[in-house]
Parts: structure tokens; sequence; C-alpha cells
């Protein structure tokens, strides 16, 4: 999903906001600012900003920074005193002089060291790439659903996280398959160019991707040939341009595998809503809430004409003359889909 297309927060909130209540949880621990922040790594402050649309993003360099600070300040040891740098680096096996300029917000760190990172703190591979939005909406979801079955469609499975059939197999089963960081980025590289392509079905050529955050495509060579990883502004621009999520590179199997669960059941829970309610489903589809603000501003006068000009739309489709129906509405005493009357 392009950044552009990602749902509106501010919605996502209020539908999040009614499922704690559904489920007799307190909506303001639910969606918490301070929970929200620990998720997702958005500074509290932002947390309403962002959900609001209204907060500026920070450039890639300081936003990984910040993240990192978070980390520290809210993971903390047994004692409650902050992870040492070298304590972190271990985990990837380098040097904590190596995290030095991440800490001090002076560089990126290699691909390696902040998969690295995240693993240590036990955040998902996206932590510190995402943007707020990115990271805001991935806390909500994580507020709003329950642990997934696995019960899913490999195939769909297979697009949303870039694994094989075989490996989310493997995955459900309790092994998954474990391959080195680079062979995995680009695999997952080449699942993004193989099924997000192109108009003409053709797949995006490298200088096309590079272009949009502003590299040439020869940066890129190397990752297509699998041959090396590309820099955390190299990741999050490929990211960005096929609109998946600030870790779909560096995640492992089996967070891949859960992120792409939690997908489908939050699609699958609003599709329980729509046939609870119908109505739901058309405002969703057709943008009716749209159509509906603008009319209110119409006077006595332009609600009539509106009525006559849908009468006339409905008689072009030929819907003005199904039964049980006048205008497009249910006409009293019509016996309701899948009713008997």
């Amino acid at each position: 999903m392009r950044a552009a297309a990602r749902p509106d927060l501010a919605a996502i909130w209020r539908r999040t906001w009614a499922l704690a209540q559904e489920h007799g949880q307190d909506p303001s621990e639910v969606l918490a600012v301070e929970r929200l922040s620990h998720l997702s790594g958005v500074e509290p402050g932002r947390v309403p900003r962002v959900v609001a649309g209204t907060a500026v993003e920070a450039p890639l360099e300081r936003r990984v920074h910040q993240r990192f600070l978070r980390l520290r300040a809210t993971r903390r040891d047994k004692h409650g005193r902050e992870w040492p740098l070298a304590a972190i680096a271990d985990e990837f096996d380098a040097p904590g002089a190596s995290l030095g300029p991440l800490n001090a917000g002076t560089g990126l760190p290699r691909m390696g060291h902040a998969a690295g990172v995240q693993r240590f703190f036990g955040v998902h591979a996206g932590f510190l790439l995402a943007d707020s939005k990115s990271a805001v909406e991935r806390a909500l979801a994580l507020s709003a659903t329950t642990a997934p079955d696995g019960r899913d469609d490999l195939e769909r499975l297979s697009y949303l996280t870039g694994m094989t059939p075989q490996a989310i197999r493997l995955t459900l089963d309790g092994r998954p398959p474990r391959l080195p960081l680079k062979e995995q980025v680009h695999l997952r590289f080449e699942h993004l160019r193989r099924t997000r392509v192109r108009e003409d079905g053709q797949p995006h050529s490298l200088a096309a991707i590079a272009r949009s955050f502003d590299a040439s495509g020869q940066s890129l060579t190397r990752l297509a040939r699998g041959e090396g990883l590309p820099n955390l502004a190299a990741a999050a621009g490929i990211q960005r341009f096929y609109g998946v999520e600030g870790g779909f590179l560096l995640a492992d199997d089996t967070e891949a595998l859960s992120s792409a669960l939690a997908l489908i059941e939050g699609e699958l829970e609003s599709a329980v809503r729509d046939r609870q309610n119908p109505m739901l489903a058309v405002l969703r589809a057709h943008d009716v809430r749209s159509i509906v603000t603008r009319a209110g501003r119409l006077s006595p006068q332009g609600w009539k004409s509106l009525a006559d000009h849908l009468d006339d739309l409905l008689a072009r489709e030929g819907q003005l003359g199904v039964p049980g129906t006048k205008g497009g509405a249910p006409t009293e005493g019509a016996a309701a889909e899948g009713e008997t009357p």
C-alpha cells in the first residue's frame, strides 16, 4: 500500500476505541499515549499529532537516532539501567564503538547493525525505520487484535511477507528457516519487484526505484545481484516506493508472518462488521460520508433536486424498478435480503 493510500489513523483510532468497548476493555488504557509510544517508538507528545495528521516527519537519520534512544530509555536491564552500547553490539558481534554515531545522532548504522539492535530489544523489524504514521498505525493494530490462529491462504501470505509458501508452512509448524540477512534482503527485494509491477506488467527498473529516494539505479545493482546489503536510507526508500511496512526487508520469517496474519485478521474483523451492518460496506465502498457531508449544506429544494437526480441515475442503470426498492432504498415492508417473505 502506497504511503498516500494508507488508512486514516483517526478513523482507525475510533474503530479501535469501539472495539475495546465491545471487548469490555477500557479504551483509554488500550489507546494510552504512553502505550502507543512504547509500541511504536514515536515520542508520546507526537502521537496525537501523528494520529491527527498534523505531525511533520523527521529526517530518517534523526528519526532512527530518536528511536534508538527511546529503546535504551524504555527497555532497561534488570537493575533498571540503560544497556551499555557494548552489550547491545555484542548481539551482532560488533564493538560498542560501532554504535557511537547512532547513539550520538551523527550517522546511520549499517543494515546488519540495525537488525541486531532491533533483535536485541525484541522490537519489530521496522522499529527504527518506520515513518511515524506507519509506526502508530502498527501500534493501533496491535492494540486492537488478538493472536491469530494461522489458518490462511499460503499464496496470499507469501505475497504479504515475501516468504515462499514452503517457508511459511515451516514457520507455522514452529521450524522457521534461518537465512543469512544478505540473502533474506535480496529475496525480499526480488519478491517486491516480481509481485508489485508496473501497469504494463513489467518490473519497476532499478533506476525508477532509486530515483524515488534521490539515488542512482547503480546503487541498487549489488542488492539486485544478491551481492550486498543496501544502506538504511536505501532500504527505507525501497519499502516506501513499494508501500510496504518499514520492516519488510529486515523482518525474520516468524515476524513477517505474524504481521501478515494480524493484517488479515483485521480485514476479517472488518468484513464481519460489514456483514452485520451492510450499510457500513456501502459507506466504505462508495465514500458516502463525503457525499453526505457535502449534501448537508443543501437547502430543502436542493435535497429534492438531489433525490430526483438519483432517481434519474437509477432509472438509467435499470435499478429504479427493482422489487423492494424506491430510489435505491428498501421500501417499507420489503423483505430483507436473505429473509423469507
